[in-house]
């Protein structure tokens, strides 16, 4: 049989692009849906039946019946949240046993990789990168300096052991902060638990398990987290994440070959958010990022902090869709525009020196100016609309330009939180 490839979904600005909700309207047309990058620092939001849910580790496609979702290697995992969000699930009447795998090489996040995280944003003072505080960054550093514990350390007889390992290494860099107060007594006792919680599911290794799934034909949905201008590699570095967000980073964080990259379905808000610090060409100060973040209630979904707010930036965008290798747009928040009488969108940029740049620069756009087109708005509520063709042509015009910049047609637009507020074209 021919090889099956792999569908994929992931944000193209700096995250919080609404991936949970997407995830959530194409899983039924997936069999599997696995997340490849990232850990507990990811916030997706779904909204259904009129209520709200956050997934901060588990995959999207949980909430849907049948649906089974695979946690790959490249995630990183902390077990009490993962279980406190897996009780939360339940609570909602949702089977997860039998539904749930979590990858053996998938690294865990100790209580004190959260302690080190806390310690390090503190010293930086105000050179902080905006750290969620998860313990994210200090996790994935163990992972690359090969010392990190996996899911699969879980099974081994001397786990305790090699915990006690890690911890004391930890201990002894954190006494290298002055002033800072520890304090993990109480979270280590619940993270043993939770990691001894972690045995009722099926740990397995995810690049067989997929590969071979693959292979039988089934459909799968690979999902990130964060977003593309959070790539270590290729985002607006020092201010990323610490993982691959890109389409590539499917291939490591779940152990398939480039060739199995099919589908890749890109996501973007209608304007730009960010959360922490880093540049931001069109971030906006005055009364209409207010009414961004206020219409479309910009908060994080996992820290809460107020989003930054702007216009949407092309320059930006086309890098995400290039490097990626989007086949397909999906364009969220649009109906938090309704109001405007004007939308602007970043074109170029401008250095201080007068030169116009329109591809994404090394630095990420720090110490810039934008350069603006302007469009009409569209002064009507898109919620409820059903189909394109109900579309005001101003919103038609403002779909149609960013497809011909981007070269890359938009696939999907959502007009509203609910599951059911998003038009397939």
């Amino acid at each position: 049989m021919k090889a099956n490839q792999i569908d994929v979904v992931l944000g193209l600005q700096w995250g919080d692009e609404g991936k949970g909700k997407v995830v959530d309207v194409l899983s039924p047309d997936y069999k599997i849906v696995a997340r490849f990058q990232g850990g507990p620092n990811a916030g997706h939001s779904l909204v259904f039946d009129g209520t709200a849910f956050v997934l901060h580790t588990v995959p999207s496609g949980i909430f849907r019946e049948g649906t089974l979702n695979v946690i790959g290697n490249g995630v990183v995992i902390d077990p009490v949240i993962l279980m406190e969000e897996i009780e939360n699930i339940e609570a909602r009447g949702v089977n997860v046993d039998g539904r749930l795998f979590i990858s053996k090489r998938a690294n865990l996040i100790l209580p004190t990789h959260r302690a080190l995280d806390a310690a390090s944003e503190s010293a930086m003072g105000k050179a902080k990168i905006g750290s969620t505080l998860k313990g994210i960054g200090p996790t994935y550093t163990d992972k690359a300096g090969r010392r990190g514990l996996r899911v699969g350390d879980i099974l081994l007889p001397d786990f305790k052991e090699r915990y006690e390992a890690r911890k004391a290494a930890h201990l002894k860099t954190l006494a290298q902060y002055e002033g800072f107060e520890l304090n993990i007594d109480e979270y280590e006792k619940r993270w043993l638990e939770a990691a001894e919680g972690l045995k009722r599911f099926e740990l397995i290794d995810s690049e067989v398990f997929i590969n071979h799934a693959l292979d039988e034909g089934v459909p799968v949905l690979a999902e990130g987290a964060q977003g593309s201008l959070l790539d270590i590699d290729f985002g607006t570095y020092p201010y990323v994440t610490s993982s691959n967000t890109l389409s590539a980073g499917v291939c490591i964080g779940l152990g398939l070959a480039p060739s199995r990259i099919g589908k890749v379905y890109g996501i973007f808000k209608a304007y730009c958010t960010r959360v922490g610090s880093g540049p931001f060409p069109t971030e906006l100060f005055d009364a209409d990022g207010e009414q961004l973040r206020k219409i479309g209630h910009e908060y994080g979904a996992t820290t809460g902090r107020p989003r930054r707010t702007g216009w949407l930036d092309m320059v930006a965008l086309k890098y995400s869709v290039m490097m990626n290798g989007v086949t397909d747009l999906i364009m969220m928040k649009s109906d938090v525009m309704d109001g405007f009488d004007t939308i602007k969108v970043a074109v170029a940029y401008k250095t201080k020196d007068g030169q116009l740049l329109e591809d994404f620069p090394y630095d990420g756009g720090a110490d810039i100016e934008p350069v603006y087109r302007e469009f009409p708005g569209w002064k009507t509520s898109l919620g409820g609309m059903k189909c394109y063709n109900d579309f005001p042509q101003e919103f038609k015009d403002y779909i149609n330009f960013i497809e011909d910049s981007t070269d890359c047609r938009i696939k999907i637009v959502s007009v509203g939180p609910d599951r059911v507020s998003t038009v397939v074209r």
